[in-house]
C-alpha cells in the first residue's frame, strides 16, 4: 500500500455532518483525504500528528468575508487561520475585487482602511486577473468570489444616484458575463450602501438572471430594523425571479427592531414553504461594523468621498444631514445604525479605524464630541472631512437574545463579515472588530462550553458542510475520503477566544494544527509560513 504523507491519529472525528463525534485516523496523501477509520500498519504511516484528547473536524468556512484586498497585503490570513478558517469567500455585501474602472481605479467600497488601499496598485482589470495575482503572490487559505453589484454599477454609470439606461443595462451585463465565466460563485448586493441603494430591484434581477441559475444571490438588504420585513421580501423575490438560490448576509435584527427574531425568520420560513431557496449567515456578536460615511443619508454621499467632502463644508447641507437623521433614522436610507444616532445613542458608537484622528480611536461618539467640545454631529462631520470620508465605526445595535435565536436556527449558518488581518503592520492599525479574529471559536467557546445553546456538532456543521453545500464549494466541508484535506485540530477545553473591543488583534487559544489541502500551516499554535490555499471556482 502506497504510504501515506500524513496521519492524524486517536482523534475525535467531527466529521462536519451534524452526526455525533466518534474516535478515529485520518490519512491524508498529497492534498486529499484518502482513508477515515484505524490505520496501524506502520509501515504505510508517514508523518503523524497524534490527536489524543483533541477534536479533528473540517476546517472553517467563511462564507462572509471582506479580505479581497487584505490578502494582497499580507497572504499568509493570520487572523482566520488561527481560528481554523481554511476557506474564504469574498465579495459580499455588494464589493468585490473587479471589475476594475475604465480609468484604472478600483471601488473599495467596504475597505476603509486607507493605508492598505494606498499601497494596492491595482494591475489587473477582471476577476480573473485578480485571481492570477493572488495566485501568483500565494495564500495560505483557499480563497473564491462573488460578483459585487457596487463596483459593476460603479465601473458603468459612477456613484451618479439614477436609473442605468438600457445601453447601461446591457453594459453591466457584459461585465457579469465575462465574472462567471472566470468563476465567481454568484452575486452580492449591498443595498443600503452607495451605489447599491440608488439601484431598484428589476436592475438586480437582471443581472442576476445572467447566472442562469447557478450560483447564489447574496444581499446585504436595505435595512435590518424598521424595514426588514419588506427588506428580506425584497431579496426573495430578486432571487425568485432570476432563479437563484437567495442568501440573506449578517441577519440579525438591528436596534429599535430587537426581541423579534422569530417574526424575521418567518419570512424564510414561509418562502421555502413556497419552494424558495433561501438561507442566512450571521455573526455571533452584538455589535456590527461599519463605513462612518454610511452613517450619513445615501444622498449625502452620492458621488463618492470627494463629493461627500465638499458637501459638509456647506453649513446648510450639514443640518440638512442632521435634520433628515434625527427625524427619520434609518428609515431614510443608509447604515442601519442610523437608529441609534437618532435616538441619541452615541455612546455606542465608536471610531474604530482612521488615519488624520488616529487618537479618537477607542472613544465614542459622546467621548469624541465632548474631547472635540462640539456636539456628536459635527464632529461626525468633521473626522469625515478631515479623513476624505474613510473611516470606519462599531456599534452595539444588536442584541444578546436574537444572536442566541439565529445560533439554535436550522436555517442560519456562522460567517465572520470580516478581513484576514494581522497584529503587525499596516494590518494590525486601529481597532477592528473583533470577529477579524474570534468568530468561529466564540461561535464554540461562547454559545456550546459557556451557554450550552447548541451542541458542538451542530455549530461545526454551521461552520463547514452547510456553508460548502450552500455555495457549490465540491470535496471541502465535511472530513469524506476523497475530500480536499482542509482541517482544523483543537483542544475543546483550552479553546479561548481572545480577540474584544479593546483588544481586538488578538488569536485565540487551543488551535493546535489547521491543514490546507493536505500541508500543515498552523502547528502547535505557530504559522509555519506556508501558503497552500487554492482558488476556488464556480
Amino acid at each position: 500500500m502506497e504510504k501515506f504523507d500524513l496521519v492524524i491519529k486517536n482523534g475525535r472525528i467531527i466529521d462536519g455532518t451534524g452526526n455525533p463525534w466518534f474516535y478515529g485516523d485520518i490519512g491524508i496523501r498529497k492534498d486529499k483525504i484518502v482513508q477515515i477509520g484505524r490505520i496501524k500498519d506502520p509501515k504505510v504511516i508517514g508523518k503523524i500528528i497524534d490527536a489524543e484528547g483533541l477534536f479533528v473536524s473540517p476546517g472553517f468556512i467563511d462564507i462572509h468575508a471582506h479580505s479581497e484586498f487584505t490578502l494582497l497585503i499580507n497572504g499568509l490570513a493570520e487572523s482566520k487561520i488561527r481560528q481554523g478558517v481554511t476557506t474564504e469567500i469574498v465579495g459580499n455585501c455588494g464589493f468585490s475585487a473587479a471589475p476594475v474602472n475604465k480609468d484604472g481605479s478600483i471601488y473599495y467600497g467596504a475597505l476603509e482602511m486607507k493605508s492598505v488601499a494606498e499601497k494596492i496598485k491595482p494591475d489587473w482589470s477582471d476577476i480573473k486577473g485578480y485571481f492570477k495575482l493572488l495566485k501568483s503572490q500565494g495564500v495560505s487559505v483557499n480563497i473564491g468570489t462573488l460578483l459585487g453589484h457596487n463596483n459593476i454599477r460603479v465601473a458603468v454609470m459612477g456613484q451618479d444616484n439614477r436609473k442605468p439606461t438600457s445601453g447601461e443595462i446591457g453594459e453591466m451585463k457584459k461585465l457579469v458575463e465575462k465574472a462567471v465565466k472566470d468563476g465567481v460563485l454568484g452575486l452580492s448586493t449591498g443595498l443600503s450602501y452607495g451605489p447599491g441603494c440608488f439601484s431598484e430591484k428589476d436592475e438586480v434581477i437582471e443581472l442576476c438572471k445572467v447566472f442562469s441559475g447557478h450560483g447564489i444571490y447574496a444581499s446585504h438588504i436595505r435595512s435590518l430594523n424598521d424595514t426588514i420585513i419588506e427588506a428580506s421580501e425584497e431579496a426573495i423575490e430578486i432571487g425568485e425571479k432570476a432563479g437563484m438560490a437567495i442568501q440573506i448576509s449578517h441577519y440579525v435584527p438591528c436596534y429599535p427592531y430587537w426581541h423579534k427574531a422569530d417574526g424575521v425568520i418567518n419570512v424564510l420560513k414561509n418562502a421555502r414553504k413556497r419552494g424558495i431557496d433561501v438561507t442566512c449567515d450571521f455573526f455571533p456578536y452584538i455589535i456590527g461594523n461599519v463605513s462612518l460615511k454610511s452613517l450619513c443619508p445615501p444622498w449625502a454621499f452620492e458621488g463618492g468621498n470627494k463629493k461627500l467632502v465638499e458637501r459638509l463644508k456647506i453649513p446648510e447641507i450639514r443640518e440638512k444631514i442632521k435634520e433628515d437623521t434625527l427625524k427619520f433614522g434609518s428609515r431614510s436610507g443608509g447604515s442601519f445604525k442610523r437608529a441609534l444616532i437618532k435616538d441619541d445613542h452615541w455612546d455606542k458608537i465608536w471610531l474604530s479605524h482612521c488615519n488624520v484622528n488616529s487618537d479618537l480611536i477607542g472613544m465614542n461618539f459622546k467621548e469624541i464630541a465632548e474631547k472635540k467640545e462640539t456636539d456628536p454631529f459635527n464632529a461626525l462631520f468633521d473626522i469625515l472631512i478631515e479623513e476624505s470620508g474613510v473611516a470606519s465605526v462599531v456599534a452595539e445595535d444588536r442584541c444578546e437574545e436574537d444572536v442566541e435565536y439565529f445560533m439554535k436556527h436550522p436555517l442560519s449558518m456562522i460567517a465572520s463579515d470580516g478581513y484576514s488581518l494581522a497584529p503587525y503592520g499596516i494590518l494590525g492599525e486601529g481597532k477592528q472588530h473583533p470577529r477579524s479574529y474570534g468568530t468561529f471559536t466564540r461561535a464554540i467557546c461562547e454559545y456550546v462550553k459557556k451557554k450550552e445553546l447548541i451542541n458542538l456538532e451542530e455549530v461545526i456543521k454551521k461552520m463547514t458542510l452547510f456553508p460548502a453545500k450552500r455555495f457549490g464549494i465540491k470535496k471541502r466541508g465535511q472530513l469524506e475520503e476523497g475530500f480536499y484535506a482542509d482541517i482544523v485540530i483543537y483542544d475543546y477545553d483550552e479553546l479561548n477566544d481572545l480577540a474584544s473591543m479593546v483588544n481586538p488583534h488578538c488569536y485565540p487559544e487551543g488551535i493546535h494544527y489547521v491543514i490546507v489541502n493536505g500541508k500543515v500551516t498552523i502547528e502547535k499554535n505557530q504559522h509555519l509560513n506556508i501558503k497552500n490555499g487554492k482558488i476556488l471556482t464556480k
